[in-house]
């Protein structure tokens, strides 16, 4: 049966292959949320007709009303529309794919709401993880994983009780600049940071892939998905990118999910689970399959993993500072205002400066958050 859709973050990459799933399954999209690409806004709403279409931009809102006029879509704007679409009443899922912290109050409305949360922004989990999870079980809410590694996972644990995990292992490609050390590291540029050797994501967390930031967020964000803790689960760089994660249990036995590296195949998942359904997904063919290797990661050299790890260890607002720097340090190297090796450097820098609060509320969560952006702005002067 089909699914009626609000689709936060529509024009990114999760977003888009979001609304080719859904119209080969026959799900429907009754809100979409977009941020400055007005002109395929204009696109998607006219070919799937949703009932509301918001953006946190004023401009852009005011652009996408002038040119829907000869339709009855409703265009809102602000932080106000992004919750309006997460806790439209007629959509029974929710696809959170808005990058960053900015993802995590309408990710909470859709869960307050009861929805299942099929969830793309891994940053939510790791800001707020408790508190997300938490409100889940008491509004009833599902929050099914679209992340490849973490939905992985969640295809292994079908039937089996948490009790029987032993250990929870995320693959990783190791980016662009696997095997580099740090002098090398610190001669590339973005255009090279930007060369995802298996994915097609967007720019910051292809940036996040390069420097490994982005498998310590899944760590953290598998610890809270899944209730295991941080010691448990263990990164492999995996450069072939078939097996998207393992899981090892009591016994002994590990299962592994293997598929072409397509993100189709896990958003559609998110969507019908428990069922399994034909898909648009590319087929995987074992018979072409190269060999399977499988490495420790270098944290020495890829501070951020190792930043990361701390960080999950350490737990309250740390993992928001964590995250808050990491997207300002991002945004600078995008900008090219800074190099690869500046963006660990500055995200350690913000950790040393903020205080941790234990058991933070969702003010704490955002004011870490605003701490770690300004420091890493300090440290620019």
């Amino acid at each position: 049966m089909g699914r009626t859709l609000s689709i936060l973050g529509s024009t990114g990459s999760i977003g888009r292959q979001t609304l080719e799933v859904a119209q080969a399954g026959g799900h429907r999209a009754a809100a979409l949320t977009f941020g400055r690409n007005v002109k395929l806004a204009e696109e998607q709403a006219r070919r799937f007709r949703p009932a509301l279409i918001a953006t946190p931009d004023e401009g852009a809102a005011a652009d996408l009303r002038t040119r829907l006029a000869d339709t009855d879509i409703r265009v809102s704007s602000g932080e106000e529309g992004l919750v309006e679409a997460a806790s439209l009443p007629e959509a029974d899922t929710v696809v959170a794919a808005i990058v960053g912290i900015a993802g995590l109050k309408p990710t909470l409305a859709a869960v307050d709401g009861g929805k299942r949360v099929a969830l793309a922004n891994k940053e939510v989990l790791v800001c707020a993880g408790e508190l997300v999870t938490a409100r889940a079980g008491e509004r009833g809410a599902e929050i099914v994983p679209v992340d490849s590694e973490h939905s992985a996972i969640f295809q292994c644990l079908q039937g089996a009780r948490r009790s029987e995990i032993r250990r929870l292992l995320l693959t990783a490609s190791g980016g662009p600049f696997y095997g580099m050390d740090r002098k090398a590291l610190s001669l590339v540029t973005k255009a090279d940071a930007l060369r995802h050797p298996t994915w097609s994501m967007g720019q910051k967390i292809t940036i996040d892939s390069a420097t490994l930031m982005n498998k310590g967020f899944e760590v953290i964000e598998a610890m809270r998905l899944f209730g295991v803790p941080a010691e448990r689960i263990d990164v492999a760089v995996h450069r072939e990118g078939v097996v998207h994660s393992l899981v090892e249990f009591a016994d002994g036995a590990v299962l592994a999910q293997l598929g072409s590296p397509d993100m189709r195949l896990p958003i559609q998942y998110a969507l019908t689970w428990p069922d399994r359904t034909e898909g648009i997904a590319k087929l995987f063919d074992l018979f072409s399959c190269p060999p399977l290797t499988f490495r420790r990661p270098d944290t020495e050299t890829f501070r951020c993993l190792a930043l990361a790890l701390e960080c999950a260890g350490t737990g309250g607002t740390s993992t928001a500072v964590l995250n808050g720097a990491n997207e300002a340090a991002v945004g600078l190297f995008l900008e090219e205002r800074i190099g690869f090796l500046d963006i660990p450097r500055l995200v350690e820098g913000a950790l040393e400066r903020v205080e941790t609060v234990p058991n933070p509320s969702l003010d704490d969560i955002f004011e870490a958050d605003r701490a770690a952006r300004q420091a890493v702005s300090e440290q620019m002067r």
